[in-house]
């Protein structure tokens, strides 16, 4: 019989849809012919692979190849798939054992000396592969993303000989070197006990961590802001090992490394304010991730927020609302994941000194309007907590450090109890609870409901602030210890954060 079947696996987002090459030789003049809709690099896979195969010492069919690749209607491009093709014209036509191949997926790129080079999108592909209980061999040069899923049967491979030696029992594939077990994640990152004073800014910064809120720091040119913001990570809780991989695995299909010792910790992606709607959000014509999926649970830091575009940040208002973004084109669509933290820092005014006792403000109030205008309302509104961070004075930076300059590892603790009695009521952060579950866990007494829709409607707050008011007194509550019912002081906590 000269036909093969090899298995290896496509690239459509963070998805990796299983594809069958299918090689079939039969008689005619000698030609190689791929079929199944493939792209450009796939259809010249032809060539690197024949010269591949010459180059390792097996002899090349000299009949007719055909080679499908199923299911038809999924685009396929890249280099990924030469290892699957080679290896089903060598098994077609006899060069290597059919029955090795069952139950085994193959993904590398070929180099025209039989060398195997990596290819981006392993990661979600050995995901799949081990939900199926398959093997799956891949390119050395993607050794150190296969590692770090533990119980998946990976071998790597430097060369398309070695994998047909082991193909035939002639030798044995190494498996990657296991990942670092224990990653310390707020070890050597920037720590809170370097920013001085700013005690409300604090509180909000751990009132944001501890329930998963978006933050936004107003304040004159450097007070802090980014200081404060660059700390977020530091108090996080630590991503659990399906959270680490989700965000590796968009890591790996945006051709971005994954360090072995880092990958356990949460991203902070920091766009510069040129940076465009596709940057932003990704996309093109071979869809590819931004900014909101490389921070996939980690924290995205907009600085200079009015800078930006206001088509550009409007972007944001449906992935915030959704955690994830659907990228369409007429060929293809692509889901990427996009549950991130978002802290954004502006100035209050275009000069940045609005309301400083030490700098006169030179803005007309139409300068300051045009200025916050730039951001929409409906964004603001998905803003949870909004604080001032107000110029410190000198005395306070030269000082010792007071009680309450408190290091990441002490609030952090904090932030891990409130999380945990969170998780336990929820199963999840405050911030992503549903309205449902909000009136289940956020149930206001007669007095503390009168005065807090009273205090809204002085407020005019919109009925989502009002639930995400209600989700951060929720977290304050639990940084008070888990109370079971939501008081006073932590609905008018709650309520000081609305300043938009």
């Amino acid at each position: 019989m000269s036909l093969a079947v090899t298995l290896s696996r496509a690239q459509e987002g963070v998805a990796a849809p299983q594809v069958m090459v299918e090689v079939h030789l039969s008689g005619g003049l000698p030609g190689t012919n791929i079929v199944g809709l493939p792209e450009a690099a796939v259809r010249e896979a032809r060539d690197r692979v024949r010269v591949a195969i010459q180059n390792t010492a097996f002899e090349y069919p000299n009949r007719r190849v055909t080679v499908n690749l199923a299911p038809a209607e999924l685009p396929k491009d890249g280099g990924r798939f030469d290892l699957a093709i080679a290896l089903g014209i060598l098994a077609a036509g006899n060069q290597v054992p059919r029955e090795r191949l069952d139950n085994c997926e193959f993904l590398g790129e070929l180099a025209l000396s039989g060398a195997l080079r990596g290819v981006s999108g392993v990661l979600p592909a050995l995901m799949r592969a081990r939900a199926r209980g398959r093997k799956v061999v891949v390119p050395r040069a993607n050794a150190a993303e296969a590692a770090l899923i533990s119980d998946a049967d990976v071998r790597v491979a430097d060369s398309l000989a070695e994998v047909c030696g082991w193909l035939r029992g002639t030798q044995d594939l190494p498996t990657p070197a296991a990942a670092p077990a224990n990653d310390e994640v707020a070890g050597d990152g920037p720590d809170l006990r370097d920013v001085r004073g700013q005690r409300h800014a604090r509180r909000a910064l751990e009132i944001a961590a501890a329930g998963g809120h978006h933050l936004l720091l107003v304040g004159p040119p450097g007070t802090g802001k980014t200081m404060l913001a660059e700390r977020l990570p530091g108090i996080l809780p630590p991503l659990s090992e399906s959270e680490a991989l989700e965000t590796c695995a968009v890591l790996s299909v945006s051709g971005q490394p994954v360090e072995a010792g880092r990958w356990r910790r949460r991203p902070f992606r920091s766009p510069h304010h040129t940076a465009s709607a596709v940057a932003l959000v990704g996309g093109g014509s071979h869809p590819r991730p931004g900014e909101i999926s490389l921070a996939h649970h980690g924290v995205l830091f907009l600085d200079e927020l009015p800078e930006f575009t206001r088509h550009v940040l409007d972007v944001l208002r449906e992935p915030l609302e959704s955690g994830s973004i659907v990228i369409s084109r007429a060929a293809r669509q692509s889901t990427f994941p996009a549950q991130f933290q978002l802290v954004a820092a502006m100035n209050p005014c275009p000069c940045g000194y609005a309301g400083d006792p030490r700098e006169r403000c030179r803005c007309t109030p139409d300068q300051v309007q045009r200025y916050r205008g730039r951001v929409s309302g409906p964004l603001l509104d998905r803003i949870d907590l909004c604080v001032d961070v107000p110029r410190q004075p000198l005395s306070e930076l030269g000082a010792t450090r007071g009680e309450h300059d408190e290091d990441s590892a002490t609030v952090r603790a904090r932030v891990l109890a409130a999380r945990h009695h969170a998780m336990q009521r929820a199963g999840r952060s405050n911030a992503e609870i549903s309205t449902r579950e909000l009136e289940r866990d956020c149930a206001l007494g007669p007095t503390e409901r009168t005065w807090f829709e009273a205090a809204l409607e002085r407020l005019g707050l919109s009925a989502r602030a009002y639930h995400r008011t209600l989700r951060v007194a929720r977290t304050i509550a639990d940084l008070d210890g888990g109370a079971a019912s939501l008081a006073r002081v932590h609905l008018a906590e709650a309520l000081q954060y609305r300043r938009f």
